[in-house]
């Protein structure tokens, strides 16, 4: 089947934009650029031979947003034109979870989810939090020198989210192993899709026979009565939901703070808070660049442009926010939280709380352990991983002043 569905207007002549190449993680802008030539919505290859319509202009995203009624979070029909190994299914494919439901379906697992998190108090979270900054800063501290993405950023969340989800620390790393190599969506996308698989299943397994204080018990055991094959999919999408973009945000987040002196010292003095680094990347460097993933019920004209049913319209949060920073920058207060990074309409994000708690708790909890972080390499020079959905550091080197806490959780 041809993966490119005829249009009949001026706009399937452009050609697509590839968002799968190399040279998109190494500069989106001009992605980005490329896209909005093309109007509201563009034209983009996600994967080799995988098309989609991207969303880059903001009053677009929010009529798409808003209107469940013309679009669908349901891509089964597109399933059946991909190829089975396309490195893209694996963040793409259908699951019966909240992301991809729609109407009551959606509500429920929405609610289940929701109603999970609630219970989690916002004390006990910061405690988790400062746990695995401790254990962390504890591992590098005495070196004087660490990786923040791969020591810091991407085991804290691992840490974090297993922990909230009930499996010891000793399982973090196969959860943040397996889906690096799936969000990147490259040749070992399926293989990461499949150890996480693993790992869900397992903690579904524990769980089962074992209750505890853990968003995987409460899952299980709640009122709407999921069936154990929801409850799975429910943890296989907020635990990935959860994991990547915050590791990214943290670590995005630590990489402009760091690269601006004068920034980073209002940050450890509290003149500044970290809340306004973390909404700086929000609106402008967001860490899930491209997804929100929608499917129009029928072809429909959209903005301008042609879309045929069964092909993947994404929302380019990335674009919005590169297009926010030239156009309206120095215009906003500095907590002006107007991004659309936990998007908006009855998919946004149901934990944008405790979402925005962990990342200002660990910035916050990894500045006052190591005050003197110093980067080791311009943040002009620093590289980012491959894949059309995220904005992430491959690294982020520092150096500091040598430190062994005395004991985890003595900085209160």
């Amino acid at each position: 089947m041809n993966a490119y569905p005829a249009r009949a207007d001026a706009f399937s002549l452009s050609a697509p934009v590839r968002l799968w190449e190399e040279g998109f993680a190494a500069d989106p802008h001009a992605y980005y650029a490329a896209l909005r030539a093309q109007g509201p919505v563009g034209w983009a290859e996600l994967a080799p031979g995988v098309p989609a319509y991207v969303v880059t202009d903001r009053r677009a995203t929010l009529d798409l947003l808003h209107d469940p009624k013309t679009w669908s979070h349901d891509p089964r029909p597109w399933e059946a034109t991909v190829p089975e190994d396309s490195p893209v299914l694996g963040m793409m494919r259908w699951r019966p979870n909240t992301l991809f439901a729609d109407g009551d379906a959606h509500i429920r697992y929405r609610r289940s989810l929701t109603d999970a998190f609630d219970l989690v108090e916002p004390h006990d979270l910061r405690e988790r939090v400062h746990h695995a900054v401790d254990v962390l800063v504890g591992r590098f501290g005495p070196a004087g020198s660490a990786d923040l993405v791969t020591e810091f950023a991407r085991p804290l969340m691992a840490l974090i989210f297993n922990n909230l989800f009930g499996l010891p620390d000793s399982e973090s790393g196969r959860l943040d192993a397996a889906l690096g190599a799936m969000m990147e969506g490259g040749d070992r996308a399926a293989e990461g899709e499949a150890e996480y698989g693993r790992y869900v299943l397992e903690l579904i397994a524990a769980k089962s026979v074992q209750r505890g204080p853990d968003i995987t018990s409460r899952l299980l055991d709640h009122p709407l009565a999921l069936t154990p094959e929801e409850v799975t999919w429910q943890v296989f999408l907020t635990l990935g939901a959860g994991h990547e973009p915050s590791a990214n945000l943290v670590s995005n987040a630590l990489s402009r703070i760091l690269g601006n002196a004068d920034y980073y010292s209002t940050l450890t003095s509290g003149s500044r808070p970290v809340m306004d680094a973390v909404l700086e990347v929000l609106r402008y460097e967001t860490p899930l660049a491209n997804y929100g993933i929608h499917f129009a019920r029928e072809s429909v004209s959209f903005h301008g442009v042609w879309v045929q049913a069964a092909v993947p319209v994404v929302v380019s949060y990335g674009a919005l926010g590169h297009f926010a920073e030239q156009d309206f920058a120095g215009t906003h207060h500095r907590h002006d939280a107007s991004h659309l990074s936990f998007s908006a309409g009855e998919h946004a994000c149901p934990v944008k709380q405790p979402a925005l708690l962990i990342a200002t708790e660990a910035i916050e909890r990894l500045t006052q352990w190591l005050p003197d972080l110093q980067p080791v390499v311009p943040r002009e020079r620093l590289s980012w991983r491959p894949g059309p959905f995220h904005r992430s550091l491959t690294a982020l080197p520092v150096r500091f002043t040598p430190h062994s806490p005395d004991q985890a959780g003595d900085r209160s």
